[in-house]
């Protein structure tokens, strides 16, 4: 028993950094988005600024998809661990068995979760643009 949750708590950890990772990433992007939108205006409404603030809203929607994808698959794994008897944990931490239940990276990039946080912060940005064209 105490193999099995050594083996979960490891699963537990790569989980956690995915999570961090993610809202990581949703905090940068608003601290770029914002500060290119702000360079924007001081530069007299310049709506090339605004346009480098699309670069990375829409990078880091793809990067977070990435994590999100690699959080489920190991939730997934952890949910398989959680059902193996101690006698068949081997303490491996490959996830990639579970892409295709995960939906893989483009389900991951259209989740909920990233579609709420990036299309609003996409539509703010093109709205600057074009509100100062």
């Amino acid at each position: 028993m105490e193999e099995k949750m050594k083996h979960l708590e490891m699963i537990q950890n790569v989980i956690t950094r995915m999570a961090s990772n993610s809202f990581l990433l949703k905090g940068w992007t608003v601290t770029l988005v914002v500060g290119l939108l702000a360079f924007a205006n001081i530069k007299e409404m310049n709506s090339d600024f605004m346009f480098l603030a699309l670069v990375p809203a829409a990078f880091f929607w793809v990067l977070d998809g990435y994590f999100i994808n690699e959080e489920r698959k190991y939730v997934k794994l952890y949910e398989h661990v959680a059902t193996l008897n101690n006698d068949q944990i081997d303490f491996s931490l490959n996830a990639r068995q579970y892409e295709e239940k995960t939906g893989g990276l483009v389900s991951a990039f259209w989740s909920n979760t990233l579609k709420l946080f990036y299309l609003p912060t996409l539509i703010v940005v093109i709205a600057a643009i074009f509100a100062y064209q």
